[in-house]
């Protein structure tokens, strides 16, 4: 780790991030949230944790899986309780960068969950940048399979993100995503 990143990381950091340190990535589907998550957690030397993996693990059951045979009401109630069982570990001090999925930001009372436990970063895609990504799996994502709904949702789900504590935005690319996120206000 090179000595600028160390001094940040080891500085004073955000007050929430003193109280409970936990690091909410939210985002669209697809906007690189697992991938960023991780390369954060690893430059910080936190934890990592993927939820949509976790409910999977978990659970034995893929997410397209569990929509198909429980339904969305279920997955988002699954959702929930995971978040909460990864707020609790992280209000015992354990470092950790948390992926969301797609909706849990946006689901009513997770953000109230992870408000006060930590910070959250919206990772801010574009739409084409997205769709993109997804053409080839788009059949894997529930949400995503049809092209009307799933632009909506995007612009829907827009003003849920923006309540994030910091928005990344720019390339979509994952080291820049990085690079920004240990630029912010949070180690000084």
């Amino acid at each position: 780790m090179d000595e600028s990143v160390v001094s940040r990381v080891y500085g004073i950091m955000h007050i929430k991030l003193k109280r409970s340190p936990g690091i909410y990535i939210a985002g669209f589907m697809g906007s690189g949230k697992s991938t960023v998550g991780r390369l954060l957690a690893e430059r910080l030397g936190w934890d990592f944790a993927d939820l949509d993996a976790e409910i999977e693990s978990e659970h034995q059951i893929t997410i397209p899986e569990l929509f198909l045979t429980r339904g969305e009401p279920e997955f988002r109630r699954i959702e929930t309780a995971m978040m909460l069982k990864w707020v609790r570990r992280i209000e015992c001090g354990a470092p950790t960068v948390v992926a969301l999925g797609g909706g849990a930001f946006v689901q009513p009372g997770n953000y109230d969950l992870i408000e006060n436990h930590g910070v959250s970063l919206w990772l801010d895609c574009e739409f084409e940048v997205i769709e993109r990504r997804l053409t080839e799996v788009r059949y894997l994502r529930p949400l995503a399979r049809d092209p009307v709904l799933f632009r909506n949702l995007y612009l829907e789900r827009r003003a849920g993100y923006a309540r994030a504590d910091f928005r990344v935005d720019g390339t979509c690319d994952a080291d820049v995503a990085v690079e920004a996120i240990l630029s912010l206000p949070l180690w000084k």
